[in-house]
C-alpha cells in the first residue's frame, strides 16, 4: 500500500503543475488586466468592463509601446505606466512569471493581494469559517438524512412509502439551490411572511456578539447558519439518498444475501452486518470529495444570496478584479487540497473494506 500512496502522491505534482499551467495560459488572453484595473479607476470608470460592454473605450489593450499599449492611458505618462507594470511584474516575459509564482508557491509564499493591503493567506484563512461552515454542516446533514433513507427505501422498493419519497426527492433535486435560498428568504426572513431567522451574516452585529454568553455564542451561529444550509443542502441530499438505494438494492440481490437469509438470520443483521459495509463502501469513501464539492463548488451563489464572506465569493470577486496573487493562490491550494482528498478517498476504501488492495490491482 505504501508503494501506492507514493505513486499517487508523485503524480501529484504533474497534475498541480498541469492545473496551473493551463490557468495561466488562459489568463493571458484575457482582457482587462491588473494595469486596466488601476486606468479605469484612475477615469473614473470604476470598472475595466464596461469598456469591453460597449460602455466606454478605455478598458482595453491598443497598439503601440508605454501607455499607448492600454486603451485608457492616452496622455498618462510612460513612466507611471511602466511603474504599474513594475509593481504587478508584468515588466516580466510571461514564462518568467510563472516560474516565478511556483517557485514561491513551493515555499508557501503565495504574495499579498494587489488590491488588498492583506496576504493570500490571511485573505483565505479571514473568509474560511463561513465556507467551512456552510461545507460541513450541509455534508454532515446530506449524509444523516440520506443514508438512512436511503436503506429504508431500498428495503421498502415498489412500496408507496419508496413512491412518494421518491417524488419528493426528484423534486427537491430539480430545484436550484438559489432559488430555494430565496424562497426560504421569503417565507422565513422577513420576505413576505415570517421573520424567524436572520437573512444575511453567519453571527450577529459584532455590538450583540460580545455581549452573549458561550452557550447563547452557539445559538446565534447555527440560528444564522440553517436557511444558507438547508439550501445548499438540497441537491446533494437528494443525490446521496437515490445512491444509497441503488447500492443496497444491488447488494440485496447478491447470493450471499440470499444464503444469509436462508440460514435463519434476522433481516436487521442481514442488512446491518453484512450488506451494510458492501453496500455503502462507495457512499462513505465520498464523503471528503463530497465535502470538498460543497466546501469549494456549490456555495457561491448561497454567499451571496446570504450576505456570506466566505470563499466562494473571494474567488469570484477576485476573478473579476483580476487579483491574480489570490486567483493564483486560492487554485494553487484548494487544488492540492482536493489532489490529496482523492488519495484520502482511495484510503478510505481500504479502511472499510480490507479486502480491497489498490496495489495488487495495479500490479
Amino acid at each position: 500500500m505504501s508503494a501506492y500512496i507514493l505513486r499517487r502522491l508523485l503524480l501529484v505534482i504533474p497534475t498541480l503543475l498541469g492545473v496551473m499551467i493551463i490557468n495561466f495560459t488562459l489568463v493571458q488572453f484575457v482582457p482587462g488586466g491588473p494595469v486596466e484595473q488601476v486606468i479605469a479607476q484612475m477615469e473614473g470608470q470604476g470598472d475595466v468592463f464596461g469598456g469591453f460592454s460597449g460602455a466606454g473605450e478605455d478598458a482595453g489593450r491598443a497598439e503601440g509601446g508605454g501607455s499607448e499599449r492600454y486603451i485608457g492611458a492616452r496622455g498618462l505618462p510612460p513612466e507611471f505606466i511602466e511603474q504599474l507594470e513594475r509593481e504587478f511584474g508584468f515588466d516580466r516575459p510571461p514564462v518568467e512569471r510563472f516560474f516565478m509564482m511556483m517557485w514561491n508557491y513551493m515555499r508557501l509564499d503565495f504574495g499579498e493581494s494587489y488590491f488588498r493591503s492583506i496576504s493570500v493567506i490571511d485573505l483565505i484563512i479571514e473568509k474560511m469559517p463561513v465556507s467551512i461552515s456552510l461545507g460541513l454542516w450541509s455534508t454532515l446533514i446530506a449524509y444523516l438524512i440520506s443514508i438512512p433513507l436511503g436503506i429504508r427505501k431500498a428495503v421498502r422498493d415498489g412500496s408507496p412509502f419508496d413512491t412518494w419519497t421518491s417524488g419528493v426527492i426528484i423534486v427537491g433535486y430539480a430545484i436550484p439551490g438559489f432559488l430555494f435560498a430565496i424562497l426560504l428568504l421569503v417565507l422565513f426572513a422577513g420576505g413576505s411572511f415570517l421573520q424567524i431567522f436572520p437573512a444575511r451574516g453567519l453571527t450577529s452585529e459584532q455590538e450583540i456578539w460580545d455581549q452573549l454568553s458561550p452557550i447563547g455564542k452557539v445559538l446565534d451561529y447555527f440560528w444564522h447558519i440553517t436557511l444558507p444550509v438547508i439550501a445548499l443542502t438540497i441537491s446533494s441530499f437528494a443525490t446521496l439518498t437515490l445512491l444509497t438505494k441503488n447500492s443496497f438494492l444491488d447488494e440485496l440481490r447478491k447470493q450471499y444475501v440470499m444464503t444469509a437469509r436462508a440460514k435463519g438470520l434476522m433481516e436487521n443483521r442481514v442488512l446491518y452486518g453484512h450488506v451494510f459495509r458492501n453496500a455503502m463502501l462507495i457512499v462513505i469513501a465520498g464523503f471528503p470529495s463530497v465535502f470538498i464539492g460543497a466546501f469549494f463548488g456549490g456555495s457561491l451563489i448561497i454567499e451571496t444570496i446570504f450576505s456570506l464572506d466566505g470563499l466562494g465569493r473571494l474567488f469570484f470577486e477576485a476573478a473579476v478584479a483580476r487579483d491574480f496573487p489570490v486567483i493564483f493562490g486560492t487554485l494553487f491550494m484548494f487544488t492540492l487540497l482536493a489532489l490529496v482528498v482523492n488519495i484520502i478517498s482511495d484510503l478510505m476504501y481500504v479502511w472499510i473494506d480490507p479486502r480491497i488492495d489498490f496495489e495488487t490491482r495495479e500490479g
